[in-house]
This record gives C-alpha cells, sequence and structure tokens, in this order.
C-alpha cells in the first residue's frame, strides 16, 4: 500500500453500479431510434396493430388492407431488398422468402398472416442491428480512456504538451499526479501508484518506480514520473484491447441461430416445389386457377411461419423472464448459445470478488490493544480516498471503534499517510525491513496468502501489521459448483493478479484451473485455446481488460453493477443486479429454452409435413391449409410463451 494516492480523490473508485444498472435497463431512446432497421421495425409493428383494430372493429376493408400493406413496406422492404441483392450471388435466404410468402399471403386474402411474419422478422433485424450499433460506439468510447496529449521532456529539459500520436519510442514524457500516463513505456525517475485496473483489473493501485512499466490509459496518482515511451502510441496495451475486441465482435457476428443454418436449403426447396406444383400441372394441361390456388396454398401451408415462431417466442420468453430476474441478454442468438456452454471461465477482480480489499486480520506487537490501534489507524486515514484507507475506516466502523479527528494529515508519495491522533503520530505505510519479530511474520504471512500488508506505526514504533483482501462474493462458491455440474467441466480462472492470490481465491471458490497475470491478449489466447480444443466457452468478466476475452467467446456475460462501458457494451448478456447466481441461472434457462425450441420444431415439422402431404397428394381446402397453419403457429407460440413464468426461472 502506498500513501501516494491517499489525497487524490480523482482516483476514487465511483460508484457506478447503480448508473449502469439503469442504463442497461433502460438504454436512451434517441440511441435506439438513431439505428435505422429499429425506426422501419416500429413503423411496421405499429402499422400492423392499427391494421389489426381497424379490422377487429369492423372498419372498410380499404381501411385495414391500406394499414396490412404499409406494413408490409415498412418491415420488408430492407429484408425483400437484401434478399433480391443476395440473388444476385446466387443465394436464396429466408428473408426473402418471408417477404415472398407473405405477399403469396395477401394474394389469396390472408393479409393479417402475412403482416405478422414481417413484424416477426423486422424485430429480430432491428434487435441484432441495435446490439451490433451499441457495441460499434462503445469500441470508440475506449479511446477515451487514453489521453489526447502527454508532457514531453526534451533533451534539453524543456517540457511541451505534444499530441500522444506524435509520441515515439524513446521519448520521455512527464507524467503529473492526477493525470493519465500516455503512452507504454517504463518509469526512469520519480515514484508513486498507478491505478491500473482498466489494464489488469487488480482492485489495488500498484506501487511504481524506476524501471518498473506503465501503460497508456492507466491513471498516476500523486508523486509525478518520468517514462520513457516503449512503444508507439498505435501497439499500446489500450489500442491492442480496441483491435481485439473490434477484430472478435466482427467474427461473432456470422452467428446463426440453429434454424437459420438450414434456411438456405429450405427456402430453395419450398421455392422449387411451389413452381413445380404450379408448372408441372399446367404442362399437362390442367386449369390455370386451381392450379395456381394449389400452388398458393402449399407455399402457405410449407412457409416457416410455426417454425419462426417455434424458435422466436420461447428465446425472447426466456429473454423477458431473464431481464425481471436481473439478467439482460441482447439477443435470441445469445440465449441459444448460452445452453451451448461447456466451459466457463471467470475473471477475478469484481466478479468472483467484490472489487474491494477488506480488512482480514490485526496483529499488534506486544503491550497495543487491537480497539486502540485501530482507532489511531483509522483516525489517521479518515481523511484518505485510498482503498486500503477506506477499509481500515470501515473496520473500525463495523466493530464499533471510535474514530477520533486528526490533524497534520499528509500523503507522502510512494510511502503512506501521516497524521496527528491526539498526543501520537500515527504513520500507515508500507512495511519496512526491520520490524519486530511478530510483525515481521505477520507480513511474510499476509503476503504468502495473497493479500496485502500495511504497517501502522505509532510515534515513529511499528505497532501493528494490518492485512487486506479483495473480499469474495458470498455465492461464489455456490455458482461455480452450479456451473460445473451445468457445463460438466470444472470452470477457469481468468485474472490479471498475482498468482498467490489467485490461487488463494480459487481455492475458497472451487476451481483449479487458474491462470493469473495475464494482460488482455493473454485473456483472449486462453479463450481462443479452449475454442480450438473444441469447447463451447462462455466468460464471465467485467472490466476493461476482460472485454476483448468477452468479445471473443461463444458469450460473454458482463457483471453490470462494476462493469465498464466497453464491457457492457461487448458482453452478450449483462447480470444488471450484480448477482453472481445469475449466470448459471440463466445458462440453465437458456437450456430449458432450447429444448422447448426442439419440442416446437417438432410440432411445427409435422403440422407442415402433413398439410405439404395433404395438398400435394389430395385436394387441401384453403380455408383448412390456413386453419392448419394458423392452428400449428398458435400451439408453438403458447408453448413459448411458459417461459415467461417466474416457475422457469425459479427451477434453475
Amino acid at each position: 500500500m502506498c500513501g501516494s494516492l491517499h489525497d487524490m480523490n480523482v482516483l476514487a473508485p465511483t460508484n457506478v453500479a447503480t448508473a449502469l444498472a439503469q442504463r442497461v435497463r433502460t438504454p436512451r431512446f434517441d440511441r435506439l431510434w438513431s439505428v435505422t432497421e429499429f425506426r422501419w421495425a416500429t413503423a411496421s409493428l405499429a402499422l400492423c396493430i392499427a391494421g389489426g383494430v381497424a379490422q377487429l372493429s369492423g372498419s372498410a376493408p380499404w381501411i385495414w388492407w391500406t394499414l396490412y400493406l404499409a406494413c408490409y413496406a415498412a418491415g420488408g422492404w430492407q429484408p425483400g431488398l437484401e434478399g433480391l441483392q443476395a440473388l444476385r450471388h446466387r443465394v436464396l435466404d429466408v428473408d426473402l422468402l418471408m417477404v415472398v410468402a407473405a405477399i403469396g399471403a395477401a394474394g389469396i386474402g390472408q393479409v393479417f398472416d402475412g403482416a405478422l411474419l414481417i413484424v416477426i422478422f423486422a424485430t429480430s433485424g432491428a434487435l441484432e442491428a441495435v446490439a451490433t450499433s451499441r457495441t460499434a460506439n462503445s469500441v470508440r468510447g475506449l479511446l477515451d480512456l487514453a489521453p489526447q496529449q502527454a508532457t514531453l521532456v526534451t533533451s534539453d529539459g524543456a517540457e511541451a504538451r505534444v499530441s500522444c500520436r506524435r509520441l515515439r519510442v524513446g521519448d520521455h514524457i512527464l507524467v503529473r499526479p492526477g493525470e493519465r500516463i500516455g503512452a507504454d513505456g517504463h518509469v526512469i525517475e520519480g515514484a508513486g501508484e498507478v491505478d491500473q485496473a482498466s489494464i489488469t483489473g487488480e482492485p489495488m493501485p500498484e506501487r511504481k518506480g524506476p524501471g518498473d512499466n506503465v501503460f497508456a490509459g492507466t491513471l498516476n496518482g500523486s508523486g509525478a514520473l518520468r517514462v520513457e515511451v516503449g512503444r508507439d502510441p498505435s501497439d499500446t496495451v489500450m489500442a491492442r484491447i480496441v483491435a481485439m475486441v473490434d477484430a472478435a465482435s466482427a467474427t461473432k457476428a456470422t452467428t446463426q441461430l440453429f434454424i437459420e443454418k438450414f434456411e438456405q436449403r429450405y427456402s430453395v426447396g419450398v421455392v422449387v416445389a411451389t413452381l413445380a406444383l404450379f408448372a408441372i400441372p399446367l404442362s399437362f394441361g390442367a386449369d390455370l386457377q386451381p392450379t395456381l390456388l394449389r400452388a398458393m396454398t402449399f407455399m402457405i401451408v410449407a412457409s416457416p411461419c410455426a417454425v419462426v415462431l417455434a424458435t422466436m417466442p420461447p428465446l425472447f420468453s426466456a429473454i423477458a423472464n431473464a431481464g425481471r430476474h436481473g439478467v439482460l441478454v441482447k439477443s435470441a442468438v445469445v440465449m441459444e448459445q448460452l445452453g451451448s456452454a461447456t466451459v466457463v471461465a471467470f475473471d477475478k477482480t469484481g466478479t468472483l470478488t467484490k472489487g474491494a480489499p477488506v480488512v482480514v486480520d490485526v496483529v499488534v506487537d506486544a503491550g497495543w490493544p487491537r480497539d486502540r490501534v485501530m482507532t489511531l489507524a483509522a483516525a489517521a486515514e479518515a481523511s484518505s480516498e485510498h482503498p486500503v484507507g477506506r477499509a481500515i475506516v470501515a473496520a473500525a466502523r463495523s466493530s464499533d471503534i471510535p474514530i477520533p479527528s486528526a490533524t497534520a494529515f499528509l500523503a507522502h508519495a510512494g510511502l503512506g499517510v501521516t497524521a496527528t491522533v491526539g498526543d501520537h503520530r500515527v504513520e500507515v505505510s508500507h512495511p519496512r525491513r526491520s520490524l519486530p519479530e511478530t510483525l515481521r511474520h505477520a507480513v511474510s504471512d499476509a503476503e504468502r496468502k495473497g493479500h496485502t500488508a500495511v504497517l501502522v506505526s505509532i510515534d515513529s514504533a511499528p505497532r501493528a501489521v494490518v492485512a487486506l483482501r479483495d473480499e469474495v462474493r458470498a455465492d461464489a462458491a455456490t455458482t461455480v459448483s452450479r456451473v460445473k455440474k451445468l457445463t460438466g467441466n470444472d470452470p477457469i480462472l481468468l485474472t490479471g493478479d498475482n498468482v498467490v492470490a489467485a490461487r488463494d481465491l480459487a481455492a475458497a471458490v472451487g476451481i483449479v484451473d487458474v491462470r493469473a497475470e495475464l494482460l488482455p491478449h493473454h485473456k483472449v489466447e486462453a479463450v481462443a485455446d479452449a475454442v480450438e480444443a473444441g469447447e463451447q466457452v462462455v466468460v464471465v468478466g467485467d472490466g476493461v481488460n476482460d472485454a476483448p476475452a468477452l468479445a471473443a467467446a461463444h458469450c460473454g456475460i458482463a457483471m453490470g453493477g462494476s462493469g465498464s462501458d466497453l464491457t457492457i457494451d461487448t458482453a452478450d448478456a449483462i447480470v444488471v443486479r450484480d448477482d453472481l447466481s445469475a449466470v448459471p441461472a440463466v445458462i440453465a434457462l437458456s437450456r430449458k429454452a432450447r429444448r422447448v425450441v426442439f419440442a416446437n420444431l417438432a410440432i411445427a415439422a409435422g403440422f407442415i409435413t402433413f398439410l405439404v402431404l395433404w395438398d400435394v397428394f389430395g385436394h387441401l381446402p384453403l380455408p383448412l391449409g390456413v386453419a392448419g397453419h394458423e392452428g400449428s403457429t398458435i400451439v408453438v407460440a403458447l408453448n413459448g410463451l411458459r417461459l415467461l413464468r417466474d416457475k422457469a426461472w425459479e427451477d434453475n
């Protein structure tokens, strides 16, 4: 622990949990409205509802027909255009088939059926476009973490403010207290603490001195640092985080729902069969009108409305259910994929732990009562904004230890704090080498366990060692156990923290596979290795340093209560209420949704097969065909809506 951050309010961790939770629960409407697909989907839905109201209220047919056809235009023009463009590359996608089926439905009088189909596809496309847009914006916003300018120290000792982009390897920059470091490099002069949470995820600012590496975008405490630039600005760790998120997000954009994986063959099959039912009988002299009616009936009963509703209502119902219980799942694709997870990788700080240190032990020298030492230490730290200072004050208050006023408070760069409390001069600092045997053993024991040790000196004499650690979440061990049971594999711990602290945490929560002291690209490599081994990987994290791994995984889950903007926008799902137990719960809910989807697909396929065979080998009256088609749609929709019930979540 260093005192270099004690008088720097700018470095105090802000309580962003409430703001971020509100942000993910209620995304700004103007951001949504800026997405073209969202605007057209909204218009399509509004027109469909208006048409339904007009039809049910007995309005003139031309009124509700006009409204339905306007719904077709609003929601169908974009997928229709994209489908036509795909045809130029000899690709027939299901979106174009949906538009054609909707038009066919209108052609034989079933205009509402077609409008409903258009709305379903427009809404699905809008959700995907909104998620993609938000991720792109947040990646660009990450660059704001890095400063725009730095203080360049020239060879003659002069100082000049220059753009960070102009820095070159070997340049020297001066980083004053409270400034962000402008480049990756190493300290050549000065000492202080640097908050590296955005890169390593560690909650405790790290002491830096000559020879130590520092990263662009991290925050310097009190104490000036002279840094030699070690990397070109385009190759900093922060810049590589942006590049990794961009690349991984682009790769994941090709992911599709299970039902879309065979859309090409299904679309081609329906079109070919419809044309055959129309052309072959005509070539043998059949009448035009009944032949056309049979072909259109076939297209209606074979259109994948029931198949679409077999997939979407269960997944959207599961999304809504998860949302009510504090988990925002961004798309149907994500809800489907969560259930296929075979390995879950957890970040440590802010994910399995609370992300803030707590006092776990106080060892005092003979002759000094523990409460008396804590009284003096808490009084000295009362004016501090440092995580260690806040932890000591909180520990004193939780034990009802009185905290008197202090005077002459001073924070010493890279050392600690001193203050006068009553008749005593109190110092809270890094442990020094010459200590009484009891305190020396206390320091060694704390460091062996991966804890942070600070020394409390009274009137220049060492009197106590306070050990602190990042507190493990109460539900961490249960969560790890449930995840292991769901996936059948041991979870992985991926952390930028030191090996000792990582292993200590892993032992406490039941994780065997520990990867420590990882930078963001190391986490991506670990995820890539698991993917290459054939695993379906879910990554759970909260910091900027976790964002590339979340993007590279099959699914990324962000702890929204403490997560950064980038992490929240990059993740596929967000635990809004900061409840770790929601992670296995949403995976279990996804598995249940997948089971319902497959059951619905079997029902839909059965109905479609029966109606198609009746139409091809018999004479299926159009009203019965429509009734059967709508009946199957209603059955699978109602079956999927079962996942809206709280019981579906509670059973997880």
